[in-house]
Order: C-alpha cells, then sequence, then structure tokens
C-alpha cells in the first residue's frame, strides 16, 4: 500500500477543491508540501509561485480571486513569515474576499501551549480577527476534514479568508493513502443560493413600483454573487439611477447611461432625493456615508429596502423598512420577476435626467484638469491618458492614497471583474500584487495599475515577480518624490508644517530595468502615451515613472470638496 506524507496529502486535498494556484514564500517546516506540489500539483494543474514577500502572496491570492470568482492559496512559514502575511490578509478580509490560508506550526509537543522554540508564534489566536473561521490541524488524518471545512466556511454565506495552522511534524508524518478518504467538493458543500422570502420580496416590488424616485444601490456583495445580469436587467426595467460603492465599480459598465461613478455628484443626487432606495450587499459604512442625511434622506422621507446575505448587515448603520436575507443575485432576479408582473417597463425620465445634469456640471469643472499640458504632470491628465489608452476590456487596479482619488475623479470602469481596490482598508502596496494574480489568473486580459510612488515602494520588490513569472502588467507611477495624501491634510490643516512626508528621488525606471522589466521615465503629458504604447509593445513587465506636479497632487481632498459643493449648489437650485 502507498504511504504518503501530511504535505503530499494537503496537495491532493487542494487538487480536490481545483486550486491552481499557492502563493507563498517556502520554510522549512513546508518543504513536503512544496515538494509534493512540484511532483505531483503541476501536472494537474496546480502550481508554487514564490513572491518576494509573505504579504504579496496574499495579494496575489486576493487578484487572482477577484478577477476569476476562483478561491486560490497563500501561505507562510511559521513565526516571522506568517507574521509578514498578515498585511496582505487584512483587505482580503475587510473585502470579503475567499482564500485558504496555510501556515506551519513548530511541532505539536512545543506548541499551543508554547515552550519557548524559536519562530513559535500563536498563529491561531494572531489570525483569528483577519480569518472567517480558523483550524489548528493537529492530526494527519485530519487534514482533508478541516481542508473541506475551511473552503466551505471560506465559500458560502458572507465569503472571507479562512486560515490552517499545521504542524510540521503533521506535514511529514506519513500513513497509508488508502486510509483516507477525500470527499469531492459537490458532495460536502452545495452551490445552492438562498433566496429572499417571498412575502417580503412581493412587498418590496411593490414598494419599488409605487416610489416616483426610485434609486437601486448596490455593493460588492452583487459581485460576490455574480448578480451583475440581473442588476442590469432590473436597473433598465425600473428606468432607475444605479448607485454602488467603490469596492464595486465595473459591477454595471460606468459608461451606461443609468449608472454613476462612486460619490459622483449625480450619484449623490440620486441617492439623497430618491423616495425609495433599493440596496444590495453593501452594509452603509463610511464609503456610504453610514447612511445618514444629507447624503441620504431621512428616515420619513425615504424608504429603505435592505438585501443581504448577512443578516447582521441588515439594519447595522441605517434602519429598513424592508429586510430581505438572501444571495444578492437570486433576490434580484426575484424582484425582477416580481416587479415585472406588476408594472411594464419604464423609461428613464426626469429624475435620472436631473442626476445626470449634476453630474455634468461637475465633469466640465474638471476637464481642465483634465486635459492640462502644464509640465509637470497633472494627476488628472494621467489617470484620463491612461484610462482613455486601455481597451474596456483591461483591468485597472488602483492602489491607495491620492492615486485612488484621482483614480476615482477620472478613471473609468467597464464591467465586473475589472477593477481591483483594497476599498475596504484603504491599503497601500498592494496595487502591483494584486495585479500580478490578476495577470497570471487571465494571461490574455491587459493588466494596469496605478499608484503613487509611496505605494509602489510598498511592494517594489514583486517586479522580480513579475520579471520571473513573464507577467506583463503595465505599472504607472505617479511620481511627486511624498506622500501625497498626508502631506495635502499637513498643506490644508497645519499651515504647511511638513514632516515625514517627503521622501528622495528615485529613478523607478531604472531599478524595474535592474529587475528584468521595461522602464521608462514620462515628463511631460504628451509623452504618456508614447510610453505606453512601448511598453505594451516589449511583452515585459513595465514601469512608468510619471513625474507629477506635487503641488496639484495635495489636491484630491479639494476636488471632492468640489464634488459635494457642485452638488449641495444643485440642491438649493432646486
Amino acid at each position: 500500500m502507498a504511504r504518503i506524507n501530511g504535505g503530499e496529502l494537503l496537495a491532493k486535498c487542494l487538487l480536490n477543491e481545483n486550486i491552481k494556484r499557492v502563493f507563498g514564500i517556502p520554510g522549512g517546516q513546508l518543504t513536503t508540501f512544496v515538494d509534493a506540489i512540484y511532483r505531483m500539483g503541476r501536472p494537474e494543474g496546480l502550481d508554487f509561485i514564490m513572491t518576494r514577500h509573505e504579504s504579496a502572496a496574499a495579494n496575489m491570492a486576493d487578484g487572482w480571486y477577484r478577477v476569476t470568482g476562483e478561491v486560490s492559496c497563500c501561505t507562510a512559514t511559521v513565526g516571522p513569515g506568517a507574521s509578514n502575511l498578515i498585511g496582505g490578509l487584512e483587505p482580503a478580509f475587510t473585502d470579503n474576499t475567499p482564500m485558504l490560508v496555510i501556515t506551519p506550526q513548530i511541532h505539536t509537543n512545543r506548541s499551543y501551549p508554547f515552550r519557548g522554540s524559536q519562530q513559535q508564534m500563536d498563529h491561531m489566536g494572531t489570525f483569528a480577527p483577519l480569518t472567517k473561521w480558523n483550524a489548528l490541524v493537529n492530526r494527519w488524518d485530519r487534514i482533508p476534514e478541516l481542508v473541506a471545512t475551511a473552503l466551505r466556511e471560506a465559500t458560502t454565506g458572507k465569503t472571507g479568508p479562512v486560515h490552517l495552522d499545521i504542524p510540521v511534524d503533521v506535514l511529514f508524518e506519513h500513513h497509508e493513502e488508502e486510509s483516507i478518504r477525500i470527499i469531492p467538493p459537490d458532495r460536502y458543500r452545495t452551490d445552492a443560493r438562498p433566496q429572499g422570502d417571498t412575502s417580503l420580496v412581493e412587498k418590496a416590488a411593490e414598494m419599488l413600483v409605487k416610489a416616483e424616485r426610485p434609486v437601486i444601490h448596490v455593493g460588492e456583495g452583487v459581485l460576490h454573487s455574480e448578480g451583475w445580469d440581473e442588476l442590469k436587467e432590473l436597473t433598465e426595467y425600473m428606468g432607475a439611477p444605479m448607485t454602488n460603492t467603490p469596492q464595486s465599480r465595473g459591477v454595471i459598465s460606468e459608461a451606461h447611461p443609468q449608472a454613476f461613478g462612486p460619490k459622483a455628484p449625480g450619484a449623490l443626487a440620486a441617492d439623497a432625493d430618491a423616495d425609495v432606495v433599493l440596496a444590495v450587499g453593501c452594509s452603509f459604512g463610511e464609503m456610504d456615508f453610514w447612511g445618514d442625511p444629507p447624503y441620504w434622506g431621512t428616515e420619513e422621507t425615504q424608504k429603505l429596502i435592505h438585501v443581504d446575505i448577512d443578516p447582521t448587515a441588515i439594519g447595522r448603520n441605517r434602519p429598513f423598512d424592508i429586510g430581505i436575507v438572501g444571495d444578492a443575485r437570486e433576490v434580484l432576479a426575484q424582484l425582477l420577476e416580481a416587479v415585472k408582473s406588476l408594472t411594464d417597463k419604464r423609461e428613464p425620465g426626469e429624475f435620472l435626467a436631473g442626476c445626470k445634469e449634476v453630474d455634468e456640471a461637475t465633469q466640465a469643472a474638471f476637464q481642465e484638469m483634465a486635459e492640462s499640458d502644464a509640465v509637470p504632470i497633472n494627476p488628472m491628465r494621467l489617470v484620463r491618458e491612461v484610462t482613455e489608452f486601455f481597451d474596456e476590456d483591461s483591468i485597472f487596479t488602483l492602489d491607495g492614497g491620492n492615486m485612488a482619488l484621482w483614480g476615482a475623479l477620472a478613471g473609468r470602469v467597464y464591467g465586473p471583474r475589472q477593477f481591483l481596490w483594497a476599498g475596504g482598508s484603504g491599503h497601500l502596496g498592494v496595487g502591483l500584487p494584486m495585479a500580478l494574480g490578476a495577470k497570471m489568473a487571465l494571461p490574455d486580459r491587459p493588466v494596469y495599475v496605478i499608484h503613487g510612488d509611496g505605494a509602489f515602494m510598498l511592494a517594489i520588490h514583486e517586479l522580480e515577480t513579475a520579471a520571473r513569472y513573464e507577467l506583463p502588467v503595465i505599472d504607472i507611477i505617479g511620481n511627486d518624490c511624498a506622500w501625497g495624501m498626508i502631506k495635502g491634510a499637513q498643506h490644508l490643516a497645519f499651515e504647511e508644517r511638513y514632516c515625514g512626508v517627503d521622501v528622495s528621488p528615485v529613478s523607478y525606471d531604472k531599478v524595474a530595468e535592474s529587475m528584468g522589466c521595461f522602464g521608462i521615465r514620462v515628463e511631460r503629458p504628451e509623452e504618456i502615451k508614447p510610453a505606453l504604447e512601448k511598453a505594451v509593445a516589449t511583452g515585459k513587465p513595465s514601469v512608468l515613472d510619471v513625474i507629477l506636479d506635487s503641488q496639484v497632487n495635495l489636491m484630491p481632498p479639494i476636488a471632492f470638496e468640489l464634488i459635494v459643493s457642485t452638488w449641495l449648489q444643485g440642491c438649493e437650485m432646486e
């Protein structure tokens, strides 16, 4: 009879789950697992992808899921490696990304409780706040059971990352393979999606049909449930404005006549003036102003239908009139059918037209910046040039900081699973590794990332990963030699007392070349498009080191204040 070790059994379980990639940095405790992937996994489509930092491993697994909907795995060695992984795990947790996180642990006879071993660390306690579920695998024969349980927890209900902590002696332990039963995923977890209560759906449909100014507002739950087709059809059938959270950009193309970009003036106007809001897959967090007036109507003037798969999210920050627990796609389909039974298709009316007018007024105010020929380069011009260069099938990645705000103002997203941003955490340094995970998953799709020099430096080492795996991601750096967002805050609030925000000039194009990538410096706006053309033509991972106007780059908070003030002026005019 064949004998296999714990690492081989773990690899077999991942193959059973159709997991294709394990991202991470190997350590001594992981060697049986990594060797098993090399021998057993590669022929079956499972591979180990080595990053240059553990946090990037989690970011790559995150990016893989966001563009495919497929769960992948990340890992790091015991103690210091595991602690490095946390930085990449946190944005996945806040954005409900399902992934399997595996850490090896020191020997079972030295852990839980610990006895003073080098690199010992309480992985269970450390990872618990950043995972939906975690478990200690303290027996070889429990590996299949706990992998299955972890994946069931990760992918059902409100999704999220899960964690298994496996002592090294369990990974090296040998037993007879025939003594283990590995159950196929379709035999232990169901793909069935919970529908909403029929009576509540009917009441919600009646409320929507009777509304004079209905708005459909959605969050990332619609993306997780793949409910974009149902959302688009319901939006068009109702003739209603569609607004959404920043994390759910692309759920409907931002070129759609009924869709507004997150926090665009037209979106603010629609959300505030609606008499009925259908909110699906969102919890009215900070990005939605907590559901409070004046950004939303008062409870007396605005009815709320709140749909979420997590019952604890419904009514968390704003009281609802109808609360429906269920999968976003299923409930949207139910609502569509119920609405169709009550009314004919409605054409967009004066309410949508008025919101569009408010939107266009602000866009006109920003057009001058987007067309600026100034040197150094205006950040708005950079984002507009880049997003117009790439086709509508491209995957747009943003990092945190000011460039994320410019990306929100000037960028466009044209479809679901085409936008990567750690919106729940605003994390810096995730842009490049998330883009690499997306490119590895979808090698035929153009993938580009825009971020500032501060965020880029937090993951610059992953340029070597990009070159090693031949992942031609186009990386655009807005270089202002500063932590621009914090410098902007000091500029506005502290009388230009700048402390801890300026950095030394670096030739990022040269650094890229030294790592086997293509690099080019861009100093004038008319050079942006030719530089992009050269980068794409090389077929290599590429870095555009774009020198920004550092004074203008202090302004995104002012620009967003202009959005709000324009919207408020529109309200006063009414």
